[in-house]
C-alpha cells in the first residue's frame, strides 16, 4: 500500500510546492512593498518584541487561517463556480503568502531558535530547492521569463505609442 500511495503523495506535495512558488513571486514584492512604510512601523516594533513561541503562534495564525484555501478553492471549482474558485486562490494565496512572508523577515532569528521549526524550515528548504532544480521548473520559468519579457515590450510600445511617458 506504501508503494502505491507514496508517488500519488509526491506529486501531491509537487504541485502544492509548485502553487506556493508561483505565487510567491507575486507575494514577496508585495511583501516588500508593504513593510516599506510607516504605517506598519508600530506593529512591526511590537513583533519584534515578542519571545520565540509567542512569535511562533503569531506566525501560525495565517498559516492556519488562509491554508484551507486550497482546497476550498478546488471545491467552488469543481462544483460549477471557476471564476470564483480562482479569485479565492489567488487572493487567498497572495495574502496567506504576504502575511507569512513579513512575519517571518521580522521574527526570523525568534522563529530560527526553536529546533522544530528550524528543522521543519531546513526541510521546506530542501523540497523547495528539489522542486526548482526539476526541469520542469526550469521549463515554466523559462517561459515565464518569455512572457515577461513580452508584456513589457508590448506595454512600452504601447506607451510609446500613445504619448505616455515609460515608467521602468
Amino acid at each position: 500500500m506504501n508503494r502505491i500511495l507514496k508517488p500519488f503523495v509526491v506529486v501531491l506535495a509537487a504541485i502544492y510546492f509548485l502553487a506556493d512558488a508561483i505565487f510567491a513571486a507575486i507575494a514577496h514584492p508585495l511583501a516588500r512593498w508593504i513593510g516599506e512604510h510607516w504605517v506598519f512601523s508600530r506593529l512591526r516594533t511590537w513583533i519584534r518584541s515578542l519571545r520565540p513561541y509567542p512569535s511562533l503562534a503569531l506566525f501560525a495564525v495565517p498559516l492556519i487561517i488562509l491554508e484551507p484555501v486550497k482546497p476550498a478553492a478546488a471545491f467552488l471549482a469543481a462544483t460549477g463556480h471557476v471564476r470564483l474558485g480562482l479569485t479565492v486562490l489567488v487572493v487567498g494565496e497572495i495574502l496567506k503568502l504576504v502575511l507569512v512572508e513579513r512575519l517571518f523577515s521580522i521574527s526570523r532569528d525568534k522563529l530560527m531558535s526553536i529546533p522544530a521549526f528550524a528543522r521543519a524550515f531546513g526541510k521546506y528548504c530542501l523540497a523547495s530547492d528539489w522542486l526548482e532544480s526539476t526541469e520542469a521548473w526550469q521549463s515554466v520559468r523559462r517561459w515565464s521569463r518569455i512572457a515577461q519579457f513580452t508584456i513589457r515590450n508590448t506595454v512600452a510600445e504601447l506607451k510609446a505609442s500613445s504619448g505616455l511617458p515609460i515608467a521602468r
